[in-house]
């Protein structure tokens, strides 16, 4: 070595575990940068990847913003985000973490590049492999952007890089050719590790086993590929021991230039005698009561407390040998002290063992228990069942007692509650019987702690103790072991143990004295000299292919730049108004939006100041701050103001005192948008308007219900047109101050905010409170300065952004929403999530309950399905949003850990086959395998549903599946006219005020003569054309059109004409331009001398659907030609208060949906509230609400199948019905009334059997009965006695899926193709005998299915017969039934076997079926 080494200006270290603690290599460059510290401060710099996903800040790095500011504001700018800080250890080191996920989306590319330049073959990397590879990447060009910004052509820099996972970042330094030495570590060769891992023989036929192969045989070609790659491309390849520089030389294709062992640094020891022997004295009593606790045996004093620790794996750290060695110990004939020993091996574990746990509290229970925690799957568990194959289960008389604590000791593990390290120092000897140990940290650890252990010469540090250490070394046994000596080694560690137990107090204490001595061997302050070695050693390979570095800095000549001065940061500061206190009332009222729907509060707030009002756009909110200090005093005096104002809040406080009295179950329920209110404007269409609507009912029925969604900043678009008639999206920023929203505070007046983990840092958003009544509606805001641009904008726009803005709207609402709820302290016993945008709520909630509740990830998902409620609004699949899968390893990547599952199992929860990582993920599947229950919004919406899922339960016919229908309504003291509510106050009964009611209350509307029904339903028309012609009078809305056209459509349009509105988002599917299939023909309906009609169209088109807005367009285009103008009229800004005067001022509603791509459509209902008769395709709510004399419908069968004939004959069709039945009735006035009352007849009809059964009333009602009730029983009795049901079904459903393979068909006996015809009758017994293993016969269920197709094909089930078990022995099942179809005919008959359990909610909830 030489005397004289260069020593690098700046090091850079990179590993997958800088800041995360994964494995031993974590401590090693941990520790190391301890002693580098005085060195190199600053300048020794560790990369790591930033991929703490938690809430919480990451324990093990502290953030300094003005570290390397600048500099980190330039990476920011080439597109590298980094957070940079210090690494929470001894020393406290620099540390930048690097997000490598932005990169996901570009992984194609990225691994392409490296194909192209070094030949790394990426092709069959899976996601973890991906991952590190984009991380080395990041890590590679932070490095460069750093050297490029800070240093000096004269800085001397060395890379190292650690493990294959980093192996990109020292390629694409080479790549772009900076001048930094580049060191590749490799602490164990992936090929080793497989090989070893495999129970192949590594050592005795290491030169016989070609890599490449290997790697092929293993799947690990990618991680062989980037290693290999790696070491052959950098300047100095080194290893930490010589056993793994001889698999670098015949895997990797190079020998390595230096081996640098691992160090160890022992400040974390007890730095002083007596400190030592406190610890040791506690560790050792803890370990002893909780062995005592688990045996039911009181451990003698001087028993002998051995222990493993490490990873899990079986053979390369030698756990098999230290079970086998202690079953050995156990029958031999050693005599004395006890044994005692601790299997201290991290595993997936639900928690601690919830018995033991009371037994260390003192219960004075029996109970024993051979492993501390709950064990996921002990029956797969190598050690629970090596354990239980060799007896080894702790009986009185056992010479040796085992333990297996499966947790990671970290201080809180809930049984020891002491870190690993404290409990170390208790022990008396540990073993690590290793077979693949390329260094091996935990002998040396135990040493540095004083106690004796054991390793093989198959451990790095196992051969550096022979060779270096020159003494004798009690403290340590290191026994040979090689391919073919495992009953030697056996042999050797239980003679190991005997030796130790065989020791007295002053041998002993010899012997961990001299523990303590090897342990030096491997301080850092001896091993750095190769790591620098290696550094000196890159650098001169830098210098011999660039040259030698410059003697000194660059000094740049002097330079004036202009200082620039930053941008200031504004602050929101909300100042509130302040009324008089005989007004205040004012206040509370404004802010509940139980004004908009209670005529006497919006009436109140109208006669403050009329103009105002209008001027706010009737926002009461808005309205009070335009209100006159002057008027103010004037109201305070106005006797009757006050009175009027009394009578108001009375009512409103009395409603409100009901809350008090909720009976119903506790339900949380998730919408992505809400239309309640015009002052609110965070909803886009049909199911925001509808979830505005439900939350009211939820309200007037005292519905124990909280709503969950988001607060937009632009929230729904101004629609504003061309003169051509081309849509132009108008966003226009809320006022929070405007708004009926108020911030949630906590005890001391701090915002309430929650956070969600996303690559590379924390979204933040605050909570606001909307009242919608009695209910309470929470929105999430993440407009706030905490977040970053790109992440503040998540709450700008509804459905705004790209789709990866997207998939954050709705990981806020799922996984924000859920934790906004338990900060706030809900726990709701039923989750409805209203749409597939917030099914995320489900990965949350199974988050919640394993890593709280320590639930396993199947008995997670029976609470969660148990308590969960999914309703579809789509019609059609490309309507379900779903993600790519490398979008969602960007920002869900982290949640399998959490669920104790692997990342494929968590993708098949959103899609057919989650192994296919082609199929996206669907939001829809992830709702629905996460929910019990799943609804459609009408009928026919529950038939296309289950179309549309069917292939989530290939077993079943779409006809059987458990997917339901709650048809969609309206909240009627919204719609509904002030002058209708009048009248129907008086005939609808008193029980109707209440909001309990019988449907049949609505015939009360036969009680009202028909005088009253014709002059609200023309007065209604008259208010709507008034408005109409307003709006068209304000240039600025109306551009559309021309001020001529103007005049001559006020001129035209007329309020005593029948008038047909046509009010919806304008989507091609919607068919608005049926109604203009033939011009002439219109023209002749319009113009009609005697029975004129006219046409009101409004509506808004998505900004991204040109289709729907040239629909729009061309609708426009059309109102203008002079046969139009004014009789069909197209009504700009289509908004809440646009569709109520729509909506109560027609006479007939239109909708001509492409059939049955309406999943329910409510505007027509809203029309029904109102006596306004619905015209429409016999589609969505319309198939259920058409009766004959209430309105019009189109037939509902289609005739073509070519759409286009279909839209010519359905155009005729409408053409016809308004020429020849709904003028005409509409015109047959009688000369003496000037009414029709066949028209009149109509109306009141649409209200008596039309309305009555479209309100969100009904609707509430049925999602109370049909789901809430009955889920809030099961799901109590799910978590009932800590889960029980939950861990029972979970256990059931476990062993059927384990065994469902060896369930086989031994015989049959039923009707086939080929079995005699049989006669209507008379019956035919049936037989199936099933070989059914370990299962019961009563588990599986058997049935014959008889079932004809029609006419496109598809099956429907006729019969269905099933199967009883008759007789039941050894394994196999007879099931019997009698056939005896009911009708003559051709059948399809097949017979299907299915898991059958009476505590499942029905069949889909498992998937266990097969087809016979």
């Amino acid at each position: 070595m030489k005397t004289e080494l260069i020593k690098p200006d700046y090091l850079f270290e990179v590993s997958w575990e800088v800041c995360n603690k994964v494995g031993g290599i974590y401590t090693v460059i941990a520790t190391k940068s301890l002693y580098l510290k005085s060195e190199y401060n600053r300048h020794h710099i560790m990369v790591g990847p930033d991929v703490w996903m938690d809430e919480v800040s990451n324990p093990d790095f502290i953030e300094d913003p003005l570290l390397y500011r600048a500099w980190r504001l330039q990476a920011a700018s080439e597109g590298l985000r980094v957070r940079i800080g210090r690494w929470n250890v001894p020393g406290k080191p620099t540390a930048i973490l690097v997000d490598f996920k932005q990169f996901l989306t570009r992984q194609n590319e990225i691994l392409t590049e490296f194909w192209k330049k070094f030949g790394v073959d990426s092709l069959t990397g899976n996601w973890d492999y991906r991952e590190s590879a984009l991380f080395g990447y990041a890590a590679g060009r932070v490095i460069e952007s750093f050297y490029r910004f800070n240093l000096e052509p004269s800085d001397k820099v060395v890379a190292q890089f650690h493990e294959w996972m980093t192996g990109s970042g020292l390629l694409y330094l080479k790549s772009v050719n900076v001048p930094i030495a580049t060191v590749f570590t490799t602490h164990a060769t992936v090929i080793g590790r497989c090989i070893a891992g495999n129970n192949l023989p590594l050592y005795d036929g290491i030169l016989g086993y070609n890599a490449d192969e290997k790697a092929r045989q293993f799947n690990v070609v990618a991680r062989h590929s980037l290693e290999k790659k790696a070491a052959q491309n950098s300047d100095i390849f080194t290893t930490v021991s010589d056993i793994t520089a001889q698999e670098c030389r015949q895997f990797l294709g190079r020998p390595v230039d230096v081996v640098t062992p691992n160090g160890f640094e022992p400040s974390f020891t007890p730095a002083t005698d007596q400190e030592y022997d406190d610890l040791r004295e506690r560790a050792r009593k803890k370990l002893m009561t909780v062995a005592s606790a688990m045996c039911g045996e009181e451990v003698p004093e001087n028993t002998v407390l051995v222990g493993i620790g490490g990873r899990y794996e079986w053979k390369n750290k030698g756990i098999d040998v230290f079970i086998d060695a202690l079953d050995k110990l156990n029958h031999t004939d050693f005599k004395g002290k006890s044994v005692h020993a601790f299997i201290m091996i991290p595993s997936g574990h639900n928690g601690p063992d919830k018995q033991l746990l009371a037994k260390l509290a003192g219960n004075g229970s029996g109970y024993v228990t051979r492993t501390s925690h709950y064990l996921m799957n002990p029956e797969y568990d190598n050690v629970t069942r090596r354990l239980n194959d060799l007896h080894l289960n702790n009986a009185a008389g056992d010479k040796v007692k085992v333990y297996f604590i499966p947790s990671y000791l970290n201080g809180n593990d809930g049984i020891f509650n002491m870190p690993y390290y404290d409990l170390l120092s208790g022990l008396d000897l540990t073993l690590f019987p290793s077979y693949y140990e390329p260094w091996g940290y935990t002998p040396l650890e135990s040493l540095a702690f004083r106690v004796p252990t054991l390793t093989t010469t198959l451990a790095g540090f196992g051969l550096w103790v022979r060779t270096y250490y020159g003494k004798k070394h009690p403290g340590i046994t290191v026994l040979d072991r090689n391919d073919s000596n495992y009953f030697e080694v056996v042999d050797g560690v239980a003679q190991r143990v005997m030796e130790i137990a065989s020791l007295r107090k002053d041998s002993r204490k010899k012997y961990m004295q001299n523990a303590k001595e090897v342990s030096e061997i491997a301080l850092w302050e001896n091993q750095i000299i190769y790591y620098k070695e290696a550094y000196s050693k890159a650098l001169e390979k830098l210098i011999e292919a660039g040259g030698a570095y410059p003697a000194a800095r660059n000094d740049k000549n002097m330079e004036y730049k202009k200082f620039e001065v930053n941008q200031p940061t504004w602050n929101s500061v909300i100042v509130s108004r302040h009324l008089p206190d005989s007004l205040k009332d004012l206040e509370i009222l404004s802010k509940n939006l139980w004004w908009c729907w209670n005529e006497s509060a919006k009436n109140l707030f109208a006669s403050i100041d009329p103009q105002a009002w209008e001027a706010s756009g009737q926002n009461p909110i808005a309205m009070l701050d335009k209100v006159s200090l002057k008027r103010y005093q004037k109201l305070e005096q106005d006797t009757k103001f006050l009175a009027d104002l009394k009578t108001v809040m009375n009512e409103f406080n009395e409603y409100m005192a009901l809350k008090a009295e909720r009976t119903t179950p506790s339900v949380a329920y998730f919408c992505m948008e809400y239309g309640l209110d015009t002052s609110l404007k965070i909803y886009s269409g049909g199911l925001g308007i509808l979830a505005g609507d439900y939350i009211k009912e939820t309200s007037d029925m005292n519905t124990n219900l909280v709503a969950v969604g988001l607060l937009y900043r632009f929230g729904y678009f101004n629609q504003k047109l061309t003169a051509h008639g081309e849509q132009v999206a108008e966003d226009v920023a809320q006022d929070f101050n405007k708004i009926p929203a108020t911030p949630v505070r906590d005890e001391n007046g701090n915002w309430v905010s929650i956070s969600v983990a996303f690559p590379g840092r924390t979204l933040n958003a605050r909570l606001w409170r909307v009242d919608v009544g009695r209910t309470e509606l929470y929105l999430l805001d993440t407009d706030i300065p905490e977040n970053l641009p790109e992440d503040r904008s998540i709450t700008y726009n509804l459905y705004g952004g790209d789709w990866e803005n997207r998939l954050k709207q709705e990981l806020l609402l799922g996984v924000g929403g859920i934790r906004a709820l338990r900060k706030l302290g809900f726990a709701p016993q039923v989750y409805h999530c209203n749409e597939g945008h917030a099914a995320f709520i489900g990965l949350e909630r199974l988050r919640e309950l394993i890593s709280e509740d320590n639930l396993e990830f199947q008995e997670a998902l029976e609470v969660v399905r148990a308590s969960s409620l999914f309703t579809t609004h789509t019609p059609v699949p490309a309507g379900h949003d779903a993600f790519d899968e490398g979008l969602l390893r960007k920002y869900i990547g982290h949640y399998p850990q959490r669920l104790k599952i692997d990342w494929e199992t968590m993708m098949g929860l959103g899609k057919n086959n989650g192994a296919d990582v082609n199929e996206k993920f669907s939001m829809s599947i992830l709702a629905a395998n996460i929910s019990q229950e799943v609804n459609g919004v009408s009928w026919l919406h529950g038939e296309v549903s289950r179309d549309i899922l069917g292939h989530m339960w290939p077993g079943y016919l779409p006809e059987e599946l458990h997917v339901s229908y709650v048809t969609n309504g309206v909240h009627y003291p919204t719609w509904t006219a002030p002058e209708w509510k009048e009248v129907h106050a008086k005939v609808f009964g008193e029980e109707f005020k209440t909001h309990h009611y019988d449907k049949s209350c609505f015939d009360g509307i036969y009680k009202v003569s028909d005088e009253e029904v014709w002059n609200i339903r023309t007065s209604l028309r008259k208010k709507l054309i008034d408005e109409v012609r307003r709006r068209l009078s304000d240039p600025a809305a109306a551009s559309h059109y021309s001020p001529k056209q103007v005049v001559e459509i006020k001129e035209n349009l007329r309020d005593d004409v029948l008038t047909i509105g046509f009010a919806r988002r304008f989507a091609t599917y919607k068919r608005a331009h049926l109604l203009f299939r033939d011009l002439d023909r219109l023209a002749e309906i319009v113009n009609d001398p005697k029975q004129p009609v006219q046409f009101l169209f409004a509506g808004k088109a998505h900004p991204a659907d040109k289709a729907g807005q040239d629909l729009i367009k061309m609708i426009v285009e059309i109102s203008k030609q002079p046969r139009f103008i004014g009789k069909i009229v197209f009504v700009p800004n289509y908004d809440i208060t646009v569709a109520k005067y729509l909506v109560q001022g027609v006479d007939v509603w239109m909708n001509n949906p492409t059939r049955p791509l309406e999943a329910s459509g409510t505007s027509g209902e809203k029309a029904a509230m109102n006596g306004v008769m619905h015209f429409s395709v016999l589609d969505g709510w319309w198939v259920e609400g058409y009766k004959p004399g209430a309105g019009w419908a189109l037939p509902m069968e289609r005739t073509y199948d070519d759409q286009n004939y279909q839209d010519e004959l359905d155009a005729a069709t409408i053409y016809n019905i308004i020429e020849n039945e709904i003028a005409p009735t509409f015109y047959n006035k009688s000369l003496s009334t000037g009414r029709s009352s066949d028209w009149i007849e109509i109306i009141k009809n649409c209200v008596a059997q039309v309305a009555c059964n479209f309100t969100t009333n009904r609707m509430l009602t049925d999602y109370i009965d049909q789901y809430y009730v009955p889920q809030s029983a099961r799901v109590d009795g799910i978590v009932a006695d800590d889960y029980a049901q939950a861990r029972e079904i979970a256990a059931w459903k476990k062993r059927l899926c384990r065994e469902w393979k060896n369930v086989e068909v031994v015989s049959v006996n039923m009707p086939d193709s080929h079995s005699d015809s049989f006669a209507i009758g008379k019956a035919i017994d049936a037989e199936i005998v099933l070989n059914i293993g370990d299962l019961n016969a009563e588990e599986i269920g058997v049935e014959l299915l008889f079932a004809t197709f029609d006419k496109k094909g598809r099956l429907h089930i006729q019969e269905k017969y099933d199967f009883a078990p008759v007789e039941s022995a050894d394994g196999t099942a007879k099931y019997t039934a009698s056939i005896s179809p009911d009708r003559s005919g051709i059948y399809q008959v097949a017979g299907r076997i299915y898991a059958k359990n009476a505590k499942l909610p029905h069949r889909q909830d498992f998937e266990l079926v097969r087809w016979l």
